[in-house]
């Protein structure tokens, strides 16, 4: 009937309203909002409650696909693709073929081998010809059915999933804009070795305990490169408060920061090229095609961008000065957005779109306007889309029985105390008395870490348990690491005779704004602060002129107050010498002689 998704209408909007309450909620407490923001998406989401239909929260393939039913027509779909899935001529060798097309060399199991049996396309150089890995040959065909339907998951998710992977993908973009070029040349060095240390030992230290555990390799390869990224969206705001960011360890947080999610970037690529199974030269040639690129386009980012940049506005007149969005602020916008999108292909085909989105934006690094112009736009669309990122891509994906397992916790606790923020605290042990606030700036996890761990486990590279066990470990960087590293500030800030820095810190409030900060908009606001303290010290002035103004008039006042009384007893006085004068009676001086007139009224009138 007319209307009919109102309470489609209604459960989405309670939803979204849970989500947002919860982080203001967050603030309040003093903890971060992705904790907050996952506890209402695992709890109100489809593995619990299920507040909203399925048809919005669950996959079409996941709602669709039917791997169990035997011959139905998804593993049709594996069994027609012949050796490129299953070969059956390989299983029948082992002896694992269990009768799925009839008895060997039946009507049946001759008609499949003569049709589609034998066929061995070779797509993405994937080919199982000649393998027997699985039990049997019918379980080969329904694990084959499921990573296919993992896959087009992964490809085409629900639609809040896909809302999440396109907030990452701005974040990352507007990452990559607060790369700061003549950091790195001041700290480049020292500043790589801590990017270096913070990537590769939570990614061995990782993979090591993940081992110990009993996983395979690729699964606890998976949780090491998840470990590997660093956010630093608390550390910059910290730093920003503290005043700290032009600083040489401010400077170091910062450029490792992103060293740190280069590698990560490309470690994430060679982590799916490798998870695919038996990978070949081949399968790196994208890879290698990818860093190629990098290298051009980073050192362009500096050379060609913003001469480029200045020709274009230079060309094109500003035609709406006094408006909110000029003319030149509308062709900026254009210019990110079609450089996001073209980076992003461009490295989706040699890896994963991310790699791009960050080189994008290390191409407007040099143009402050250009991040200020890009948070205008799309700061409420992002802060939305990455808190529905935490609250349904991440919340919506995680084994609920498994995560509050008493297994799943001691071991992501042991992981999360160890690689996860240990082998981030210690990777700056050459950076002198700052090493252990450039240690904790290093330890946050956000969006990045976590979207590994959900494309890892989506694609069958990790399974719930090992996913759970990773989600506890990273949930232990999220929520100590903001607490600490602004305790850690705040001290070595005070250790410095920086008091006032270190009350700000103190002072400021642990929020998760879902973008970085916005430096045309913090200048500015200093500037407005500035301004307003000018304003109130010039008022106090002018209160204090206008007390001594009226003090100095209340004196005046008095005075010609004084003044009109003494002339009004010289009046009086010249009245009396006249009186004497006409009655003849003049007083006598001491010697007994007769004073003048004149000397006598000269006399008086001088003593008064």
């Amino acid at each position: 009937m007319a209307g009919g998704s109102w309470y489609a209408m209604i459960s989405v909007a309670g939803f979204l309203t849970s989500v947002w309450l919860a982080g203001k909620a967050s603030q309040v407490i003093g903890v971060s909002s992705i904790v907050m923001e996952v506890a209402v998406g695992l709890v109100l989401g489809p593995n619990v409650l299920k507040l909203m239909p399925d048809e919005l929260t669950v996959s079409f393939y996941d709602q669709t696909y039917e791997c169990d039913v035997h011959h139905g027509k998804h593993q049709q779909k594996i069994t027609i693709k012949g050796r490129h899935y299953c070969d059956i001529d390989a299983f029948v060798a082992a002896g694992k073929y269990d009768g799925y097309w009839g008895a060997v060399d039946s009507a049946g199991f001759n008609e499949y081998v003569g049709t589609y049996g034998r066929q061995g396309r070779r797509l993405a150089g994937k080919s199982q010809a000649g393998k027997s890995e699985h039990a049997s040959y019918t379980q080969c065909v329904k694990d084959s059915c499921t990573l296919k339907q993992a896959l087009n998951t992964a490809t085409v998710p629900d639609v809040f999933t896909l809302t999440g992977h396109i907030g990452v993908g701005m974040m990352i973009f507007e990452s990559g804009m607060h790369f700061d070029f003549a950091q790195a040349k001041t700290v480049g060095p020292w500043a790589s070795a801590v990017a270096v240390l913070g990537t590769f030992l939570p990614i061995i230290c990782g993979t090591g305990l993940s081992l110990a555990y009993g996983f395979e390799m690729i699964p606890s390869l998976s949780v090491g490169v998840s470990l590997a990224p660093t956010s630093v969206g608390i550390a910059l705001k910290l730093l920003n408060e503290a005043k700290a960011l032009h600083e040489y360890f401010g400077q170091a947080v910062m450029t490792a920061a992103f060293v740190d999610d280069v590698l990560s970037l490309i470690i994430f690529s060679v982590l799916f090229t490798v998870g695919g199974g038996d990978p070949t030269v081949m399968d790196f040639v994208p890879l290698v095609l990818g860093c190629i690129f990098m290298a051009l386009a980073i050192p362009a980012a500096v050379l060609v961008w913003p001469p480029f940049l200045d020709w274009v506005f230079r060309k094109i007149p500003e035609t709406k000065p006094d408006a909110k969005l000029t003319r030149h602020d509308e062709v900026m916008f254009l210019i990110l957005f079609v450089t996001l999108i073209v980076y992003g292909q461009i490295t989706f085909m040699c890896g994963t779109h991310l790699w791009g989105c960050f080189i994008a934006g290390m191409s407007f690094a040099t143009r402050h306007e250009a991040h200020h112009v890009w948070v205008r736009q799309v700061k409420r669309n992002t802060v939305w889309f990455l808190r529905i990122f935490f609250s349904c891509t991440l919340a919506w994906s995680i084994p609920v029985k498994t995560l509050f397992s008493i297994e799943a916790f001691w071991k992501g606790s042991l992981m999360g105390i160890g690689p996860c923020i240990a082998c981030k605290v210690f990777c700056g042990p050459f950076m002198g008395d700052a090493r252990w606030v450039i240690g904790w700036a290093m330890v946050g996890r956000a969006e990045f870490a976590y979207f590994i761990a959900i494309y890892a486990k989506s694609l069958k590279m990790m399974d719930d348990e090992l996913f759970a066990i990773l989600v506890w470990s990273l949930l232990y960087a999220t929520v100590f690491a903001p607490l600490v590293f602004r305790k850690v500030l705040a001290r070595y800030m005070l250790k410095k005779g920086r008091v006032d820095e270190a009350k700000a810190v103190q002072a400021s409030r642990l929020e998760d704004a879902g973008h970085l900060p916005d430096n045309v908009a913090v200048a500015q606001h200093e500037e407005n602060k500035a301004n307003k303290r000018g304003i109130k010290e010039n008022a106090e002035m002018l209160r204090q002129y206008s007390s001594e103004a009226s003090a100095h008039e209340a004196r005046m006042q008095e005075s010609k107050a004084t003044l009109e009384s003494k002339d009004q007893e010289i009046k009086d006085l010249q009245a009396t010498i006249k009186q004497l004068e006409a009655d003849g009676s003049l007083g006598q001086m001491a010697n007994g002689e007769a004073t003048k007139p004149v000397e006598f009224r000269e006399s008086t009138v001088s003593s008064i």
